[in-house]
């Protein structure tokens, strides 16, 4: 086997291991993304990325290999000096294309997407890219050519952050070129679309190219007659009645009203069909996707027809057209609150009263608009925030009734009237006839979300009120005694696996302890349980671990209740969820969870006492270990929790060594947050090289020990090694000759840290002298 043979098989077989890899082998996979990394960032892997790409094996290479060589290879053109050996070669362009027409047809979509990203970033960075692609884009079949016009102009419109080595000039330039093409690329859609009508899918795959064009300004130079009339904003229309492609035909419909002001007035003609031919029927089918999407068009024409519209006095005045067309809206009152959505609903409701300084409230008329406003919900017909909206408004007014023994019993009937779509659905597990009748269990389902939202909505608006003294505690207690029970039941519940009624159980609770503090002690054991024997059951349910974390906000700093919360962060941590999170990879595939954990890591060790802290060190170690480890993912939202996670336990740590430096017990939770740290110091290094915080957070610390009894856990000369750890690791090509023997002086030298180095040093690990930022995979 000759050497680029060997590397391709060594890569397949990290690419197997990093996906499919066992469970219970995770060094193997840790392993294997390690060398992925160092592939990555080596010259040879443009060899051996196109190598794949334009095999002309039969079968091709399995789809998950295709799919990390193109996306390799899109990280190295998009940043060359951090993947190592400057720009991208001659034969890259070539291979990008061969690969792009074969596998539009054999490969998955997303292959197809990331080729297509691939090629984007190499015309953005080459001068004359786009000219030549659009020159050979021609020899392509079409479908390729669709996917690529469709990503082409999302390099004009995405964030510039995520770029390195592109300029404004350059990106300017690339934009001007990519317009030019504009006339050309709107004249093939219009072929595209007309071939479209029998096939649902290409339907789609034209509808999405139009909205990236749109996005642009690809209509910015044609006359506003000729717009309207355009062929494809016809078939944007006509796509409103697919359902299969309805979504993305709202958006290119939404962007182009937002964008052009005189295609509102014009589009005005055709709300009387939009209302009898899709409105209409959608209501009365609960067709929540189609009813959205037209009420958010609807919204959009409105708005840009009220600014633009003045009478002869210069007032803003609404067109005949627009007029007519909400008279007819205003035929029911369900349909009033579904287009105009809750808040205007419930504003409407209240006009011309309800003066909250008022003492006196007329409660006959309190009662009709309660009903106006409960009608939809009884119905289920409501989004749920809209239903939040009116729960909170009729628990501030309930509120200001001042016999208490009456505004207790009101408030009791209110939560009742959600108790009981949730009591039905518990009730299935005695019945499991419905379990048989899938539409049914949907819709009771579907009623006890909403009615655990309202519960919540009902306790959120309730918290100002117990702050200000207006409910007292008897009324607070007799709601906990109606919401406790029937959360307790549902707990334990086979229900609880729907990932969309255990989130709305646990913002009901959150809400619920926010409002009712103290008055959730005595539970606080049973709730902590349900939620660790929750999150043991279902743990890709992240929102027990948020849950959880909350509980330990609120009630974690009381000392009597610190071995609880240690026994929870157990429990918790003893979930495989958490202890599959060993690679970047892992933590990729699971960013909810990451932030979830962290999240409540953190609320741990800022919240509880110190003897709680001193009695879990074995896990605060495991789960610092662990932040190091997702602190290098891809996903932004974990990496960012656990350097988050990661600053604080520093910042705990430092707050310890700062009350206690000249005391060293094992019973300090300063030395036992040391000694973590002098047994991680060298992972964390070599994870979190790219944050300027930790590091110097690190280095004070280790500064603060050095003057201390301490110095024997933790000192200065315990991060000079884990920094020369650091910069023997990297790669040689990282550093140019002798470097490493200039730049571990200069950052040993703690006036230099502690005022001008610390940033530097960090800047220079990340950049690694030569501008080149290592990334992690995201396979």
């Amino acid at each position: 086997m000759d050497e680029a043979s060997e590397l391709r098989a060594r890569l397949a077989a990290a690419v197997h291991a990093l996906n499919h890899g066992a469970q219970h082998d995770p060094s193997a996979r840790l392993a294997a993304n390690q060398w992925l990394l160092a592939l990555q960032r080596s010259p040879q892997a443009w060899g051996v990325a196109t190598s794949l790409l334009v095999s002309p094996e039969n079968p091709p290479p399995p789809a998950d290999l295709l799919f990390f060589a193109a996306q390799m290879l899109r990280r190295k053109i998009q940043c060359p000096g951090a993947a190592g050996g400057g720009g991208a070669p001659p034969h890259v362009l070539d291979a990008l294309l061969l690969a792009a027409g074969r596998f539009c047809y054999l490969g998955p979509p997303r292959l197809l997407t990331q080729i297509s990203l691939a090629l984007a970033a190499l015309a953005l960075r080459a001068d004359g890219g786009v000219e030549g692609l659009f020159a050979r884009m021609r020899h392509l079949p079409e479908p390729a050519v669709l996917e690529l016009l469709t990503v082409l102009p999302e390099e004009v419109v995405q964030d510039q952050s995520g770029d390195t080595g592109v300029d404004a000039a350059a990106r300017g330039r690339f934009t001007r070129e990519v317009m030019a093409h504009a006339p050309s690329v709107l004249e093939f859609l219009l072929g595209q679309s007309d071939n479209a009508a029998a096939d649902d899918e290409r339907n789609r795959r034209v509808l999405r190219c139009l909205l990236s064009w749109v996005r642009v300004g690809c209509f910015s130079e044609m006359p506003p007659a000729a717009l309207a009339a355009h062929p494809l904003l016809t078939f944007a229309f006509n796509s409103l009645q697919v359902p299969f492609s309805f979504d993305v035909a709202v958006e290119v419909m939404t962007e182009l009203v937002s964008q052009y002001q005189d295609l509102p007035q014009a589009f005005l003609n055709k709300m009387p069909y939009i209302r009898e031919a899709l409105l209409l029927p959608a209501l009365a089918n609960r067709n929540e996707k189609i009813i959205a999407g037209l009420v958010c068009l609807m919204c959009e024409v409105g708005q840009a027809i009220d600014t633009d519209e003045h009478d002869t006095d210069g007032e803003l005045c609404i067109p005949d057209g627009l007029a007519q067309f909400r008279m007819n809206l205003e035929e029911l009152l369900v349909d009033i609150c579904l287009l105009i959505g809750g808040s205007a609903y419930i504003n409407k409701i209240f006009s011309g009263g309800w003066v909250l300084a008022s003492q006196s409230f007329a409660w006959k008329e309190v009662e009709v608009r309660m009903y106006a406003l409960s009608m939809g919900m009884d119905a289920g017909n409501l989004r749920i925030e809209d239903e939040e909206e009116i729960i909170s408004a009729i628990t501030h007014a309930l509120c200001s009734v001042l016999v208490k023994e009456l505004r207790k019993s009101l408030l009791a009937r209110l939560l009742c009237s959600s108790y009981s779509a949730v009591e039905k659905l518990i009730d299935i597990d005695r019945d499991q006839s419905l379990r048989q009748n899938p539409a049914a269990y949907t819709e009771a389902l579907n009623f006890a979300v909403h009615g655990l939202h309202r519960m919540g909505a009902l306790f959120g608006q309730l918290a100002t009120s117990i702050t200000s003294g207006l409910i007292d505690d008897d009324t607070v207690l007799v709601l906990l005694g109606v919401f406790w029970p029937l959360l307790e039941r549902l707990s334990r519940s086979s229900h609880m696996e729907n990932v969309s009624l255990s989130a709305a159980a646990c913002r009901s609770l959150s809400l619920a302890i926010h409002s009712c503090g103290q008055h959730f002690q005595i539970l606080l054991p049973k709730v902590l349980e349900c939620l660790s024997t929750n999150f043991l059951q279902f743990q890709r349910h992240d929102c027990f671990l948020r849950t959880a974390a909350s509980v330990v906000e609120e009630f974690g700093h009381k000392e009597e209740y610190g071995a609880l919360c240690v026994r929870t962060f157990e429990t918790l941590s003893s979930a495989a969820s958490i202890s599959t999170l060993n690679s970047s990879y892992t933590c990729d595939q699971e960013p909810d969870l990451v932030e979830a954990y962290t999240n409540f890591a953190s609320t741990f060790i800022r919240c509880c006492p110190k003897e709680a802290i001193v009695a879990s060190g074995s896990l605060l170690e495991l789960s610092f270990q662990k932040a190091a480890i997702c602190s290098t993912a891809m996903h932004r939202g974990a990496a960012l929790a656990a350097m988050s996670y990661m600053s604080c336990f520093l910042d705990v740590s430092l707050a310890a060594a700062l009350e206690s430096r000249e005391c060293l017990s094992d019973g300090s939770p300063g030395v036992v947050l040391a000694q973590i740290l002098a047994r991680c110091g060298e992972g964390l290094m070599s994870n979190v090289h790219k944050s300027a915080t930790i590091l110097q957070q690190l280095a004070a610390l280790c500064s603060l020990c050095e003057r201390t009894t301490w110095k024997g856990i933790l000192s200065w000369d315990s991060l000079c090694r884990w920094l020369q750890a650091a910069v023997k690791s990297m790669p040689s090509e990282y550093l140019r000759q002798g470097e490493a023997e200039m730049i571990i002086p200069l950052w040993l030298n703690p006036q230099i840290i502690f005022t001008v180095g610390l940033p530097i040093m960090s800047e220079t690990i990340m950049l690694t002298c030569k501008g080149k930022v290592e990334e992690p995979l995201n396979v």
